[in-house]
């Protein structure tokens, strides 16, 4: 796999973690929903400016983006995703929620 393809593998991961469609990005970002759909098929280049505001907008790191950390980071940023979650969630959902992950096999 390119360095491109593993990127657009990245920034379709993070905006699918973000709970975002193509069509919400494109218009949050004021590109077109085709440019996207290029992108994360690495049909397209990606400039600097447009992996800052992915990464602005989808809240990961663009070294993350831009294949500086490692896979394992996936994970990471898959946790803070999680924790900005828990945070909108009112105490009484939360509460159910760890009770459910608790019950969970590991």
């Amino acid at each position: 796999m390119t360095e491109r393809e593993q990127i657009a593998e990245r920034l379709k991961e993070a905006r699918v973690m973000s709970g975002l469609s193509q069509e919400n990005a494109a218009k949050i970002l004021q590109i077109q929903r085709p440019a996207i759909s290029e992108i994360e098929s690495g049909k397209r280049k990606v400039s600097a400016e447009e992996i800052i505001q992915f990464a602005k907008l989808y809240k990961v790191s663009t070294s993350w983006l831009l294949l500086k950390e490692e896979n394992e980071s996936a994970l990471d940023e898959q946790t803070k995703i999680a924790a900005r979650e828990l945070g909108k969630m009112d105490e009484s959902d939360r509460k159910k929620l760890l009770e459910i992950l608790r019950i969970l096999p590991k």
